[in-house]
């Protein structure tokens, strides 16, 4: 990039500068309601494409247009100022910077552009294998913190279907199709990084919006929503273990629960694969971990089996957590998570310098909340203590990761047992503190024996402030 040029009145903040658009066919578009707009929203982060102080010079009025056919992810690129200074030295190559991020072949006439929308729309079909599908009424589609369980009548004529494709680098035409999706990860996610084409191990899981024409109902046209990249790896002894890497879901899609959608039809996926052990989650952001935290749970209180061995003839109960500590998690539809680099929270390790809400054991709050109403001394398998064999035989099972699945158990225990049996609570803080022990066991032994002990007990009241956040979200 060309170095800062003094007068700030020619530079532009590059997130601010660039506008990008999910671009549909005019027909397409009289089929959307009023609060539904796909066009002229912002990056979250330009750092890996303009540098650390995402600053673009040497432009006055500087408006970068960067489209998409909503479907296919064909682009144009256009670059607009009212004035431009002459010194090339302090004058950034815009379109230059930008054509090393996006493939060859994006137009610069708009004509040439929207020609190739329309026909784009009339022949993009996903690529892959359809593994999972929802639908819901457009007029429920664009408002904050809307569900997926949210009824709509199977008559009306402006439901919006929702399909979700696995796919791989063998899948003829995707990979050409993910040097054009992948810009969204370096623009969504913090510390996103593309992926390289020439490891086979990876998978795709891409969601699409399957919307009927108003005019001609019989033809569907499909418009990218988001999606999520997948790494195999070995597990002993003929398996491999999956792991969540990047997930992402475009703003205009944002806060609709697609995010729990893909989220569950890529764990659905999961576990319908014999050849696959577990899902696991690299370093996850604190938004995406609240998102599988709540699914995750959901998918366990519904599990009747599951539930009658852990809590018993207690499996009806109550929870203790306060509602106190149950504030809506922010971004919950887990916008974005790349697990390269970034991400913030959810590793668990003792933390430096920096406040946190998970497993980390300095600098966090206490967690006071009030006590619960009286409750059943045990809960089946669940304990406190839980049954470890029992506990190791479900994740298995569930193909969830230990720490995961611990915590969630840790949750539920939580949510049945009696806050006030001061025998109960023993054990279940000696349960707790047991795991995060082990997790954060080499910071913890560089520290004396007192000061140990308090970091642990600070880090228990955090995690279960947390665990109480979390299972107020959860119904």
């Amino acid at each position: 990039m060309a170095a800062a040029v003094p007068d700030s009145e020619w530079a532009a903040d590059a997130n601010e500068a660039i506008h990008l658009s999910l671009v549909r066919t005019k027909e397409d578009r009289a089929s959307l309601t009023a609060r539904e707009v796909y066009e002229g929203f912002n990056p979250t982060f330009t750092y890996p494409i303009f540098g650390e102080d995402e600053k673009l010079y040497g432009y006055k009025d500087l408006a970068v247009d960067l489209k998409f056919a909503s479907g296919s992810l064909a682009q144009y690129l256009k670059v607009s100022y009212s004035q431009k200074l002459a010194s090339s030295s302090v004058v950034d190559d815009i379109e230059g910077t930008l054509a090393g991020f996006i493939p060859p072949g994006y137009d610069t006439n708009e004509a040439d552009f929207l020609k190739r929308v329309e026909e784009d729309a009339a022949t993009f079909r996903p690529y892959g294998r359809l593994i999972h599908s929802y639908s819901r009424s457009a007029h429920k589609m664009s408002r904050k913190h809307a569900h997926m369980t949210q009824g709509y009548d199977p008559n009306d004529e402006d439901i919006v279907d929702f399909e979700v494709y696995h796919t791989t680098w063998d899948t003829p035409g995707f990979r050409e199709y993910h040097r054009r999706m992948q810009l969204f990860i370096l623009l969504y996610i913090e510390g996103g990084s593309y992926i390289s084409e020439e490891e086979d191990q990876w998978d795709f899981v891409v969601l699409y919006e399957k919307r009927r024409r108003r005019n001609t109902p019989d033809v569907f046209t499909y418009h990218f929503v988001g999606y999520s990249s997948l790494y195999r790896f070995y597990c002993f002894p003929e398996k491999t273990r999956m792991r969540l890497s990047q997930f992402v879901i475009l703003p205009p899609y944002q806060q609709e629960g697609h995010g729990s959608a893909l989220y569950c039809a890529i764990y659905q996926f999961v576990l319908q694969d014999a050849s696959i052990a577990e899902l696991t989650v690299e370093d996850p952001a604190e938004a995406f971990e609240d998102l599988r935290d709540r699914n995750d749970l959901k998918m366990l209180l519904n599990n009747e089996r599951y539930l009658r061995e852990a809590l018993g003839d207690d499996a009806n109960g109550s929870s203790c957590a306060s509602p106190a500590h149950h504030p809506s998690p922010p971004n919950a539809n887990g916008n974005g998570h790349n697990g390269h680099g970034g991400g913030g929270g959810g590793g668990g390790r003792v933390a430096k310098g920096r406040t946190v809400h998970h497993e980390r054991s300095v600098q966090l709050g206490n967690g006071r909340g009030n006590q619960g109403v009286g409750r059943r001394r045990t809960l089946g398998k669940l304990g406190p203590p839980a049954d470890r064999k029992w506990m190791e035989k479900w994740r298995t099972e569930l193909k969830i990761a230990q720490r995961q699945f611990n915590r969630l158990n840790e949750m539920l225990i939580l949510k049945h047992m009696d806050c006030e049996d001061g025998h109960t609570m023993k054990q279940y803080r000696l349960q707790v503190k047991q795991r995060l022990f082990r997790f954060n066991y080499d910071s913890l032994m560089q520290l004396d024996k007192e000061e140990r002990q308090t970091k642990l007990e600070e880090t228990f009241q955090s995690v279960r402030a947390d665990y109480e956040r979390i299972l107020g979200t959860v119904h």
